[in-house]
């Protein structure tokens, strides 16, 4: 589908609004949210993606409709996952309840503007070279398997946070104090400017979601080939994901099965990219550059079928044994 100029810019103005928004809602008065503030905006935010997607049907049509609702249930699946990362990093850090919706506010942000360079760089190359689906779905197969290998075990909130290179490069370079000033992200000691812990957190926050992106981008792009409804399902995915962390942030630890799960998704997201760029085959070493359709292409209702399935299974086999290993203990 063609995306007037107009419409992204509409949309791109919608979004960054709903994120200042949640800044003057929850974040400018920093505070440890309720479980029912938290639940009450989830809800919210929650709804509000819903009826972007119905308006989206309405516009352009039932597959493309089809294509956001399975891309954001995708999408918002693995931000929950990511969810136990960002407690990791809370507790590493040691940062106070009422200002960890500061950061996680601008970390999600940070994540979001760069996964829309990720967006926009990942449709250029399908659009120059199909076969990069090759590697998009190679891609999710190793990342199912490393998640498989992770997930089988479950959660352990006892596993230590690793900064990754540009955590530790800015932690190298930039002056800073391991005080926290309240919600500051700068402060000044002797007439000197630093950071305070809760700017690496911040950057921490960011640069982990950017990472996320990673599988999350590719695995997107498995559904769908629209970039605007990559962007939004992301974007959407992120928006409320705030709210998402104080109100499961405690449940994390018994959706045992959760890991498990998302890798057979994206294991599922993979192979569905495989078969299409068999289908779009131009690579002269794979049937002398002549398409391939030995298996049939996989229809979208097909794809939100096994997505939805497979969360539901994992979750109340997820439950069923949190709740068999509470009554055990």
């Amino acid at each position: 589908m063609h995306v007037p100029l107009w419409v992204w810019l509409a949309t791109i103005a919608g979004i960054a609004a709903l994120f200042v928004f949640d800044f003057y809602a929850h974040v400018r008065k920093p505070h440890a949210p309720s479980f029912r503030e938290a639940a009450w905006w989830s809800v919210f935010f929650v709804a509000l993606a819903m009826l972007f997607g119905g308006g989206l049907w309405w516009v352009w049509g039932p597959q493309h409709g089809a294509e956001y609702f399975a891309g954001f249930i995708t999408e918002k699946s693995l931000s929950v996952d990511n969810l136990f990362v960002f407690l990791i990093i809370m507790s590493k850090f040691a940062v106070p309840p009422a200002y960890q919706q500061k950061a996680l506010l601008i970390g999600i942000v940070i994540a979001l503007i760069m996964r829309g360079l990720f967006i926009a760089v990942g449709a250029a190359a399908i659009a120059e070279f199909s076969w990069v689906f090759y590697l998009f779905g190679l891609f999710l197969l190793y990342t199912a398997v490393q998640l498989m290998r992770e997930g089988a075990g479950g959660h352990d909130s006892n596993e230590e946070y690793e900064p990754n290179a540009i955590v530790r490069f800015v932690q190298k370079r930039l002056p800073a104090t391991d005080e926290y000033d309240r919600d500051r992200l700068l402060t000044v000691r002797n007439g000197k400017r630093l950071v305070t812990p809760l700017f690496m957190v911040v950057v921490a926050l960011g640069m982990t979601d950017v990472l996320f992106a990673l599988d999350s981008i590719p695995a997107i792009y498995g559904l769908t080939k629209e970039p605007y409804i990559v962007f939004t399902t992301n974007a959407f995915a992120l928006l409320g994901l705030l709210q998402l962390y104080f109100l499961i942030g405690g449940l994390l630890s018994r959706l045992v099965y959760l890991g498990i799960g998302l890798s057979l998704i994206l294991a599922f997201i993979g192979v569905k990219l495989i078969i299409e760029a068999m289908h779009t085959n131009n690579l002269p070493f794979i049937n002398d550059g002549q398409p391939l359709h030995l298996v049939p292409e996989i229809p979208i209702w097909l794809s939100m079928t096994i997505i939805v399935g497979t969360l539901v299974v994992t979750t109340v086999a997820s439950l069923i044994k949190s709740r068999g290993q509470q009554q055990a203990g």
